[in-house]
């Protein structure tokens, strides 16, 4: 592996937890960051933090080619919802590149941004790389345990959640005694909850897996601090999510909200 990482960055805390952790592996990280996504604070975890605008397609390559970067991981959300949003300039290039790509699912996006990184000879690396301490294990985490009739909710939202996933639409369902209240399309999870929230009242129960053939490469399921929020907003009562394949960020202080919400979370 080199020693020189390029970290494309989108928002939330994923970015941050990968600069931090490819830090004490000792590795030399160059941020390309979107304006209209990533966290500043980022800038406080790298070497170098180079700042596009989310149109910017053009630039995005002419970056990775001056500084000469070789290998490259994908780290935080660019939200979808952002290519029907008229108000973001768009360059030649990415005007070309949305016409290029079969459909907009963020898997067929990303999936032609990695053959075309591979084309220019950059290695797009696993995105849990250095992260793998922060997948979530099986069992219980927080110390509420979910009941029968809760556990019947996640067997049951399991499969319809592997099925959505299959067909790259989302990756989260909220279900309340085995009737499905969300499901999470380009909106994204934190919104799916609270508009799940809203019918419930209380008491759903939130089940997040990967896709059938997850690429690790990018668009893996992770929950944080955000997500929390959403759950308690919603007043949720369990969050199940796939063990082994689903990244958890700000360990300590989710499980401090959850048991201060009486909210269980379980990997399975």
């Amino acid at each position: 592996m080199e020693e020189r990482i390029g970290l494309i960055a989108g928002n939330g805390q994923f970015p941050i937890l990968f600069a931090k952790s490819a830090l004490s592996y000792g590795k030399e990280i160059v941020a390309i960051a979107v304006r209209e996504e990533t966290d500043p604070e980022l800038k406080n975890y790298v070497h170098k933090i180079i700042w596009i605008g989310l149109g910017e397609l053009k630039e995005f390559f002419h970056i990775l080619k001056e500084e000469r970067l070789k290998e490259v991981v994908m780290a935080g959300q660019i939200r979808p919802s952002h290519i029907f949003n008229k108000n973001i300039s768009m360059d030649e290039n990415l005007k070309k590149f949305l016409k290029k790509v079969r459909d907009k699912r963020a898997d067929s996006l990303l999936g032609e941004i990695a053959r075309m990184l591979r084309r220019m000879g950059i290695r797009l690396l696993d995105s849990t790389t250095f992260l793998k301490d922060h997948l979530v294990s099986r069992g219980h985490l927080s110390n509420i345990k979910p009941t029968e009739a809760q556990w019947q909710d996640i067997r049951f939202g399991r499969s319809i959640a592997r099925r959505i996933a299959g067909l790259d639409i989302g990756q989260t369902v909220v279900v309340k005694d085995r009737a499905i209240l969300a499901i999470e399309a380009i909106e994204g999870t934190d919104e799916a909850i609270k508009r799940a929230g809203v019918l419930a009242g209380d008491g759903a129960v939130v089940i997040k897996v990967s896709k059938p053939h997850q690429d690790m490469r990018f668009d893996i399921p992770f929950v944080g601090p955000k997500t929390l929020d959403s759950l308690v907003c919603a007043s949720c009562a369990v969050l199940a999510m796939e063990a082994g394949k689903t990244l958890f960020l700000e360990k300590q202080q989710c499980l401090k909200v959850a048991e201060e919400n009486n909210i269980c979370l379980v990997g399975i």
